[in-house]
């Protein structure tokens, strides 16, 4: 299979291309009566937009969602949602010059190497631009998630190169144009970009994700694992380069006394577990990292080679993000919020009257 769906009893199937004539998504399994509008995917992908300001690539889409099925008289049926949102300003003619060419650090190669052909106009399929209809999705995952358990997914920047926040306020967060958690570091942030945009370099990023509300007893112990799924969505995500599941990499300095969260009758005393053990939810707050690599596309001159075996020096133009962290945790909540969604309706489906049966009494059975 060409593997553009995700999830089991939830599924996400994306289509569409960065410069073609539209994106969109099919989301399937999610169940009736849900009250979804149009209006409502606007927060979220204006979050995750291009063009709010000067640190994100100039590219300026309207991202308006057209619900194409599966809602009738503003719920959801229970049958296939498909969402569109139409590509409004593409540039096909920035990538003209390097449309024979293989851009260090980008899909190009791979692509070629694997379908024999490629769509060069701004990475195609494997363009940023995809997560688009992530996001959109995401929308439908939230919002079922809060009103039926109460759950609530949030990110923010936790590293942009260098930088870490000084403190932390989630107020913050929606307030600044790189959902930094530290409103007194924008300032500095700001120079930071503005110097680095005006060198033509590009930068990484890190970015948190957590889940409020989470009952204990989502996700599975082998294959279905609720840390597994989550790495997997996490990954998928463009330009991600590494996921980390609560302390992550982190334990590796960690003593078991250290790591291990510790249970009184009144909870868990920490969390370097991320909310989950043996791939099922604790009950406690689902927390999860991703880094993002720079940007390769930039202006500045680099080796390569074209699809003749030749080498040359290829030169990015168009438009292009200097960090793509920037706008990455909407896609990374949506990421988490559908995980979640598909795994609350797994766990429904099989355990969903585990609370409802009487517990086991040894002997009590008669024979």
């Amino acid at each position: 299979m060409s593997s553009n769906s995700f999830g089991k009893l939830l599924t996400v199937t994306t289509f569409g291309e960065s410069h073609g004539p539209a994106i969109g998504c099919v989301v399937d399994g999610c169940p009736p009566g849900l009250e979804i509008a149009p209006e409502e995917f606007r927060h979220d992908l204006e979050r995750r937009a291009t063009g709010k300001s000067r640190h994100t690539s100039a590219r300026r889409e309207a991202d308006e969602v057209e619900i194409l099925s599966g809602v009738y008289e503003g719920r959801t049926t229970g049958t296939p949602i498909a969402l569109l949102i139409r590509n409004t300003d593409q540039r096909s003619k920035d990538y003209a010059d390097i449309a024979r060419q293989f851009r260090p650090g980008h899909a190009d190669y791979t692509y070629w190497q694997k379908y024999g052909i490629r769509d060069p106009r701004g990475g195609g399929r494997s363009s940023a631009r995809e997560t688009t209809m992530r996001v959109a999705a995401g929308v439908i995952a939230k919002k079922w998630l809060r009103q039926r358990f109460g759950v609530t997914v949030r990110g923010y920047l936790s590293q942009l190169g260098p930088i870490t926040p000084d403190g932390f306020d989630w107020n913050a967060v929606e307030d600044n144009p790189f959902f930094w958690p530290h409103a007194a570091q924008v300032p500095a942030l700001e120079t930071y970009m503005d110097a680095l945009r005006k060198s033509g370099d590009s930068i990484g990023a890190r970015v948190n994700v957590v889940a409020d509300g989470v009952p204990a007893g989502w996700g599975e112990p082998i294959y279905g694992k609720l840390d597994g799924d989550l790495a997997a969505a996490l990954m998928s995500i463009n330009a991600v380069k590494g996921v980390e599941i609560g302390d992550g990499f982190a334990a590796v300095t960690q003593k078991g006394t250290e790591h291990r969260d510790l249970m009184t009758p009144a909870g868990f005393l920490s969390n370097h577990a991320g909310g989950i053990l043996g791939g099922i939810s604790t009950g406690q707050q689902v927390t999860a990292s991703i880094v993002l690599k720079p940007t390769s596309s930039r202006r500045l001159p680099g080796a390569t080679v074209d699809v003749d075996g030749h080498t040359v020096d290829v030169v990015t133009t168009g438009r292009h993000d200097p960090c793509v962290g920037i706008r990455a945790t909407p896609i990374a909540e949506a990421m988490m919020a559908l995980v979640l969604m598909d795994q609350a309706l797994r766990h429904r489906a099989q355990c969903g009257d585990v609370g409802d049966v009487p517990p086991y009494v040894p002997g009590s059975v008669d024979g």
